[in-house]
């Protein structure tokens, strides 16, 4: 079995999903699947091994040209692939938030047109080194903005193409008319040309069922996992003082900092400021550093500052101490999260979480029983969840006892590996017996 898995760095930044994907790589490649993770656009930043290929397709700098300028759309390839360098293409996590709504919409439009679009050459490019040089039994997508790239992989290739769904309905919904209405249509359109999806939870595979009119049959459901190595149990971390929340996601407004400042701000007003504490770990864009700058000016108004530590971004060894150092971990986030990563790490740390009734939240919880949930949006239900914990630490000691216990068992490297290996083979046979 060899399995292509086409995905999409970040710009330089931690991206969950490339996480992800290099998890499940890294798996299979442990159990000696024959499977390669190809970045596109820029190189994949992973806090774990990087096992991706070490060249990149529909290279960044390349594919904004195209879409700019027609004539690099006949560029030779050696020219193109001084532009497709992989410290070059690191370099653009400098603009990353930069790219106006016109350039992102005009672009999405163009890369999911496929061979009909202005990246043809890109595409042209991958289809010929996976046929010429890998020659793959299926081709996985990472997200359903790569549907253009379908039809031409099963035409060339003839091989199964499966597309996972992993959270891209939030990008779509910022887009601006007519680009978003444009991409659902063509979305809608291309689903037709893979031969599934996955998506890592219920409530995702219905909404996207949905939201792309595909029949809801033909998304299978595999679950995330995580590695777990290095995880400690801070489950029975002793209760003192002060009690610390922890937040450990990119900051932005979709993962809903500010709702956490304004519970914390209220959760001090209910147990005193010196008993108490925030730490912030995550990467800060330059798109949102003035909503960043907005949570920090609040913060000094309610004399909290002092009472709040910002770690920024962390690699995984430095993840794994902010995970060893809170008591609780919440990620509030307004837009209904599919994945939730945060909270398997948390949980497989021991450390419970506390989050909204919404997303893939009731599903991970229920299941793992490692946290609380609370009315979305309500700022004076988290606090109360975190004053309960905090004043019921044998209760909060089981959650997370509970959730490590979970994760360990179910939402593993391998558990997932497990899971999408009976979808790979589900599609590799029912194409030999087609055929």
């Amino acid at each position: 079995m060899k399995i292509a898995y086409i995905a999409a760095g970040a710009a330089g930044m931690y991206c969950g999903t490339c996480i992800s994907d290099n998890t499940l790589a890294a798996e299979m490649q442990r159990r000696g699947v024959d499977f390669i993770l190809i970045p596109t656009y820029t190189p994949i930043r992973t806090d774990e091994r990087d096992v991706s290929l070490n060249q990149v397709f529909y290279g960044g700098i390349n594919v904004y040209l195209q879409q700019k300028l027609a004539f690099f759309r006949h560029t030779p390839r050696v020219f193109d692939r001084l532009l497709d360098g992989r410290g070059l293409l690191k370099s653009l996590s400098r603009f990353s938030g930069s790219t106006s709504a016109e350039d992102l919409g005009g672009l999405t439009i163009s890369v999911l047109q496929g061979e009909l679009g202005p990246h043809k050459k890109e595409l042209d490019r991958l289809v010929r080194w996976l046929r010429e040089t890998y020659k793959p039994d299926l081709v996985h997508l990472t997200n359903s903005m790569f549907l253009g790239f379908a039809r031409e992989l099963r035409r060339e290739l003839n091989v199964p193409v499966i597309c996972a769904l992993q959270g891209e309905d939030i990008f779509l919904e910022d887009l601006i008319d007519p680009y978003k209405s444009q991409a659902i249509s063509l979305l809608r359109e291309r689903a037709a040309d893979v031969d599934g999806f996955t998506a890592p939870c219920e409530y995702y595979a219905d909404f996207m069922s949905e939201y792309l009119s595909i029949d809801r049959d033909r998304i299978r459901v595999v679950k995330l996992g995580v590695s777990l190595d290095g995880f400690g149990d801070a489950s029975s971390l002793e209760q003192a003082t002060p009690f610390t929340i922890g937040y450990l996601a990119r900051i932005c407004p979709e993962k809903g900092l500010h709702l956490l400042a304004q519970a914390f701000r209220e959760l001090t007003a209910a147990v005193g400021k010196d008993k108490v504490r925030l730490k912030v770990a995550g990467y800060l864009g330059q798109r949102d550093a003035s909503y960043f700058e907005e949570i920090k000016a609040r913060m000094a108004r309610w004399e909290l500052t002092d009472s709040v530590d910002y770690v920024g971004e962390v690699d995984r060894k430095q993840k794994l101490s902010f995970l060893n150092s809170i008591h609780v971990l919440s990620v509030p986030t307004p837009y209904h999260e599919p994945k939730g990563r945060f909270v398997l790490e948390a949980l497989a740390n021991g450390v419970p979480v506390v989050q909204p009734r919404h997303g893939n939240f009731p599903e991970l919880l229920e299941d793992t029983g490692g946290g609380i949930l609370v009315e979305p949006g309500n700022t004076f239900a988290l606090a109360g969840a975190f004053q309960h914990l905090m004043e019921h630490p044998e209760q909060r000691m089981e959650l997370g006892r509970r959730g490590r216990e979970k994760v360990y068992a179910s939402y593993s490297a391998g558990a997932m590996a497990d899971a999408m290996l009976e979808v790979y083979r589900s599609y590799i046979d029912a194409g030999q017996i087609a055929s």
